[in-house]
């Protein structure tokens, strides 16, 4: 077997001839500017304001990328690589940032834009390449096996703008940026099936690996479990021929991990030294709605439309909306006209081996997208019935979000629509071959099933804005740059913010807590910041946002936590009057400047021993 698409219909058309003007006006061509005009009209509103604006949603997660892209511009600013270990966030222990989705990599290619017009202009730019370049990856994979440019241009679309990347985009980047997981499998498929020189397609998948590491870990797992299950099945569909292959495939996997581990060693060893991989993960299990979850995909999901595509009702997004997980995790949507569209053409074009190996693969990454626990009882499959608990408790791997997996599952629905039409459309199949307009008719219906999945457009709402008084009590004070401060509210996941406002504002330099994961913790401790929390830090956030009064914490404890702390200076967005203003007095002492929203405190390096000493 040397290709596994000489089942699929060859299109009959070719690249255009001329040289780059011609190749410019070509289907290819054409097809890819849609996909920049389709991406920039999924962020247009966004784009109206586009350093003001954010996409509905996440808050959090918006919050906290605005950090990491700040970070990583900082460190292009100086013209050198950023720490793979953070100490400008928690301090003073500081944050590894490859257990955290940092966008290291897009960072570094959008730094530009983070430096020159902010670091919510560069996500909303992260947002347009990842749906543009996403849907083009998978244009150029369905190429590369013989898809024509109508067929490859509409599976395209369905991968790179699916409810899966649309949903993810409310908040999660680095799972937006879906560009290389297809053209790795794409690889791996190439090593199996003997296309191409085992040596070059083994250099190309290690050096895409290593890229992905630095952009999504997640993603990166999730396309080594997809590529597994595809190989799996064409093993399976072609024994003989699979077999036969090992010998060249394992030089090319060799290669590609020899590559892949001397690119992604030093990632890799400052993630990994002192951390046991079996339990350094962030648990799956979250509080949502007053209930413990487990982030799996809910049938409704499949079938019901939220209010990120266009074509939905206010009952429908009611639905989603009440979804026992936030709406960045509704990821399997497909609607009901394009399940029908791949189930008829996986079981019609079963004879088709690239359309039974993509539908194959499509359905059991869906199956393990739907989680190891039932979310709700007679909801959802029982536990024994869902493949996910034989992984979920496999180190790395448990770490992970099952439901993403839908993200892969619907670049293989792609596939199978894209040599499905390209069957229908070849004049040698029935029904559609007897039809005078046979081809466009099955056409008509591929767009048609398409339809439900159209996004809508993200809608704005602005951003947190820097508080009034904020930069010129940092220039007052005169804060040094690797002089620790604390700052009310004190920043987690809760309180993010704060995380915006140090992006924006550059200050301060050094930030005692913030909103990340931490491995080596117990529970949920590990997730948004919670790890850095203590009783004083707790209470300053109950303060400021008017929570219901929690018992001080004693004169010990926050003389314990400030000793631990050492801040330089104490930066609070409040007044002398509010509750949190007269604690802080009490404890600090009276402010040394107050400008507009905001007090601040030169602090003694002894602050810790004076705030025991008060009370």
């Amino acid at each position: 077997m040397t290709r596994l698409a000489t089942e699929a219909v060859e299109s009959s058309q070719r690249p255009a001839r001329g040289g780059a003007l011609g190749w410019a006006r070509s289907g290819q061509a054409i097809t890819l500017y849609l996909y920049v005009l389709g991406a920039v009209y999924v962020t247009s509103r966004l784009l109206v304001h586009p350093a003001g604006t954010r996409q509905n949603g996440d808050t959090e997660d918006v919050n906290q990328a605005t950090w990491f892209l700040r970070y990583t511009a900082s460190a292009v600013q100086h013209f050198r690589l950023p720490a793979l270990v953070a100490t400008a966030m928690n301090a003073p222990h500081g944050v590894n940032l490859m257990w955290n989705t940092s966008l290291l990599l897009p960072g570094m290619v959008v730094s530009p834009i983070t430096l020159l017009f902010g670091p919510q202009v560069a996500l909303t730019s992260l947002l347009i390449i990842g749906f543009a370049g996403s849907a083009a990856a998978m244009f150029y994979v369905l190429r590369a096996w013989r898809a024509s440019v109508l067929a490859a241009a509409l599976g395209g679309a369905l991968y790179g703008f699916s409810p899966a990347l649309i949903n993810s985009g409310i908040g999660h980047y680095s799972l937006v940026l879906a560009i290389l997981p297809p053209l790795m499998i794409d690889r791996v498929l190439r090593l199996a099936t003997g296309r191409g020189r085992p040596v070059r397609n083994g250099l190309w998948l290690g050096l895409m690996a290593a890229a992905q590491l630095f952009i999504s870990e997640e993603a990166l797992v999730d396309a080594a479990i997809a590529a597994v299950i595809l190989l799996v099945v064409l093993a399976a569909c072609r024994p003989h021929e699979v077999l036969s292959r090992i010998q060249p495939a394992a030089l090319g996997l060799g290669v590609a991990a020899a590559v892949g581990l001397v690119l992604g060693a030093r990632g890799l060893w400052v993630q990994f030294h002192g951390v046991p991989a079996s339990g350094a993960a962030a648990t799956t299990i979250i509080s949502y709605h007053g209930q413990l979850t487990n982030l799996g995909t809910l049938p409704q999901a499949f079938v019901n439309p939220s209010e990120g595509v266009l074509l939905h009702t206010h009952a429908s997004g009611v639905i989603a909306n009440n979804y026992p997980q936030p709406l960045p995790e509704y990821l399997a949507y497909l609607g009901i006209p394009l399940i029908i569209v791949l189930l008829a053409a996986i079981i019609y074009f079963w004879q088709h081996l690239a359309i039974r190996v993509a539908g194959l693969t499509c359905a059991f990454l869906e199956w393990l997208a739907m989680g190891a626990k039932p979310l709700q009882p007679h909801v959802t499959l029982p536990k024994f019935l869902l493949p996910w608990e034989l992984l979920q408790h496999v180190p790395v791997i448990e770490g992970m979000v099952p439901d993403r997996l839908c993200i892969l599952a619907d670049a293989a629905a792609a596939a199978v629509l894209a040599f499905a039409l390209d069957l229908a459309r070849s004049g040698q199949f029935a029904p559609f071959a007897s039809w005078r307009n046979g081809a466009k008719i099955a056409t008509g219906i591929a767009v048609v099933a398409l339809l439900p999945v159209i996004p809508a457009p993200y809608a704005p709402v602005p951003v947190n804005q820097l508080p009034a008084g904020w930069t010129a009590t940092f220039a007052a004070l005169h804060v040094q740059p690797n002089a620790r401060v604390l700052l009310a509210p004190y920043p987690y996941s809760g309180a993010s913010a704060v995380m915006r406002w140090q992006a924006v504002s550059g200050e301060p330099t050094t930030m005692i807590g913030g909103d990340f994961i931490a491995p080596n913790q117990h529970g949920r401790l590990g997730r948004a910041g919670r790890s850095g929390m203590t009783p004083t830090s707790w209470y300053i956030d109950y303060l400021y946002y008017g929570a219901p009064v929690k018992p001080e914490p004693s004169r010990q404890q926050i003389s314990s936590d400030l000793r631990t702390w050492r801040p330089a200076a104490l930066v609070a967005v409040t007044t002398t009057t509010s509750r949190l203003g007269i604690f802080l007095i009490r404890v600090f002492g009276q402010p040394t400047t107050r400008i507009g929203n905001v007090l601040g405190w030169r602090l003694a390096p002894d602050a810790g021993v004076a705030a025991g000493n008060s009370g």
